[in-house]
C-alpha cells in the first residue's frame, strides 16, 4: 500500500528525492499496510545526529490495543550519518526544507519517500491553480 502527501506539491517546490527507513511498533506497521496514515502537514526535523518523522498521524490498528497510543507521535528516521549531515547542510544553506512524500513498503520493510523542497509563496500557489486550470479548458476544447 502506498500512503501519499499530495499537498506536499501543492505547498513546496519540490527538487530532491530520497528515501529512508522508519522506526514503528508492530501496531504500526499493520495500519500502514492497510493505508491507515496520513502524511499532511508532516515534517522532517534533525535534532542533533538524528532524524525524526513529526506530526505524521498513523491511525490505530483496530485488533491491538489503543490505551497509551499517541498518532501523532515524534517517530525516529533511519538514515546514515553521513546523509543526515548532507541533508542538514542542504537546509542550511540554501534554507530548504525536508517533506516526507510516501509512506510505501519496500521487500518487507515501510519506507518513506522524502524529499528537499522549498516553500511556496501565496501567490505561486494561486499561478500554479490558474495555470493547470488553463490546460485543463485546452485539453476539454481539443476533445470536442
Amino acid at each position: 500500500m502506498k500512503i501519499t502527501n499530495r499537498k506536499a506539491f501543492y505547498d513546496y517546490q519540490i527538487f530532491e528525492h530520497f528515501e529512508a527507513g522508519i522506526n514503528l511498533s508492530g501496531s504500526e506497521v499493520k495500519a500502514i499496510r492497510l493505508g491507515q496514515a496520513d502524511l499532511t502537514g508532516s515534517f522532517v526535523k534533525i535534532i542533533g545526529s538524528e532524524a525524526y518523522l513529526v506530526n505524521s498521524k498513523i491511525f490505530p490498528y483496530q485488533n491491538a490495543r489503543t490505551e497509551g497510543y499517541d498518532e501523532r507521535r515524534t517517530r525516529k528516521l533511519l538514515l546514515h550519518k553521513k546523509e543526515i549531515l548532507a541533508l542538514k547542510s542542504k537546509m542550511e544553506g540554501e534554507n530548504l526544507s525536508i517533506v516526507p512524500l510516501s509512506l510505501y513498503t519496500k521487500n518487507h520493510f515501510i519506507k518513506v519517500g522524502l524529499a528537499l523542497g522549498k516553500g511556496k509563496k501565496k501567490y505561486e500557489k494561486k499561478q500554479a491553480i490558474k495555470k493547470k486550470d488553463i490546460e485543463r479548458e485546452l485539453e476539454q476544447e481539443l476533445e470536442i
